[in-house]
């Protein structure tokens, strides 16, 4: 078990993304100043709060969420600070400790518990077709709207594991918290393939509609 400053968010983060902050609140401050004085890179846990704001404090929050590593920092006057950081290894909680002033928790690192059958090589190829469709359909809606369609994400590109690249692939699709967080849990490659491909055909049906 590791103790880790934990900065909750109103947004269940994935392995591999960007995550820039603008940091305010004093507790977070110190947080920031804490991780920077430290020896080694700069890090902390972030996870999606269940009930309440990232400001004030009492928050209830969720145990599953991923390391951040500072990659740059500002300081903008008042202690205040913009940083860029990006999401590492997957976290669980096994305990949160008292706040003081800002969140600590007892973490250990979660890595994928399977990484898939033969049969979610098939299974991802079609998954890579689905996707596919959605932003052809995304494309669709943009030109009825008048908006700039989004980049077509290039699946064929993604490296690593059938996990990580799962992981890639679901920072491209619409979706809320909750599905968000369920990629995030799920316990290894063969759940979160079931989890991205629900994801990905809710999209479909969401945009679907918008363009009847």
């Amino acid at each position: 078990m590791t103790l880790l400053p934990m900065f909750p968010l109103g947004s269940a983060m994935l392995p591999g993304q960007p995550l820039p902050l603008h940091v305010f609140e004093p507790r977070y401050r110190k947080l920031v100043r804490d991780c920077l004085d430290a020896p080694g890179d700069p890090q902390f846990g972030v996870v999606l709060i269940a009930r309440g704001t990232e400001v004030g404090g009492g928050d209830v929050r969720h145990d599953v969420g991923t390391m951040a590593r500072i990659e740059s920092h500002v300081a903008i006057g008042d202690g205040r600070y913009e940083l860029f950081c990006r999401t590492h290894e997957r976290i669980k909680v096994s305990k949160w400790l008292p706040d003081n002033p800002y969140p600590i928790a007892e973490v250990c690192l979660w890595p994928d518990e399977n990484t898939g059958t033969r049969d979610n090589d098939y299974e991802f190829h079609s998954l890579i077709e689905r996707v596919g469709f959605l932003y052809d359909l995304l494309d669709r809606l943009a030109a009825e709207t008048g908006n700039i369609p989004p980049d077509v994400p290039d699946i064929t590109g993604f490296q690593g594991t059938l996990g990580t690249r799962l992981f890639e692939i679901a920072a491209y699709i619409p979706m809320g918290e909750a599905d968000r967080l369920r990629v995030l849990a799920a316990a290894g490659a063969v759940e979160r393939l079931r989890e991205v491909s629900e994801a990905t055909e809710n999209a479909i049906e969401m945009v679907q509609f918008r363009l009847m």
